[in-house]
């Protein structure tokens, strides 16, 4: 038994509920890693809003935002204030936090120019945080690659409002510090590949959604 599985639950334990809504941190890698994710999910129809943090060194949001569309297949934007639409995804700007406010049914997006969290703006835990908040048990985390511990504070706060957290494993990371962390701290309800993420995401939806593959 690898030191991932042994620290996370079950596979065959693990009951995951199809999401209201995916939030995703990534760091070193990132890049990369999320066009293998996105790819895997080109032909899935997936109602829920993705929420996205990728650490930047500047305002790259609008270059990485078309990146994303052009290898996921669907609307993808850099965040701004307001309500998110079904099936988009919305990229984080550089500078500034991703927040989401209200309740799962009217859930809002709010950016803000607060304190950095690890050393970050935008940071992983605060949209983690604040989206645990909204949508509880509705909420897939997903922690990418990474250096550093981003991420970690906010994977507690999605486990203690019941939601579900995928770590991508060591072997497929660039940098294993961010998942590692969640991983070590018993976090993450599942690890895996980043290629095997891609279509355990798709299962979830396969009951309701056509041409989602297992």
């Amino acid at each position: 038994m690898t030191k991932e599985s042994a620290k996370a639950k079950s596979s065959k334990s693990a009951a995951i509920a199809q999401p209201r809504a995916i939030v995703i941190g990534a760091s070193a890698g990132g890049p990369e890693a999320l066009a293998t994710l996105f790819e895997a999910l080109v032909d899935c129809n997936i109602p829920a809003p993705i929420f996205l943090v990728l650490h930047m060194p500047t305002d790259f949001s609008a270059m990485v935002a078309a990146y994303i569309e052009r290898v996921s297949g669907r609307p993808t934007s850099t965040a701004t204030d307001g309500a998110p639409l079904p099936g988009h995804i919305y990229v984080a700007p550089a500078g500034r936090h991703l927040r989401i406010t209200g309740r799962p049914s009217r859930a809002m997006m709010r950016l803000d120019d607060g304190d950095s969290e690890n050393f970050c703006r935008p940071a992983v835990d605060v949209l983690f945080r604040s989206a645990a908040a909204t949508y509880g048990h509705g909420l897939l985390a997903l922690v990418l690659t990474g250096t550093g511990h981003d991420g970690l504070a906010g994977a507690a706060a999605v486990a203690a409002a019941g939601g579900t957290i995928i770590a991508q494993d060591e072997k497929s990371s660039a940098a294993w510090g961010m998942p590692g962390a969640v991983v070590e701290h018993g976090h993450a309800t599942l690890v895996l590949p980043i290629k095997v993420m891609g279509l355990k995401i798709a299962s979830l939806f396969r009951a309701t959604e056509p041409g989602c593959a297992a």
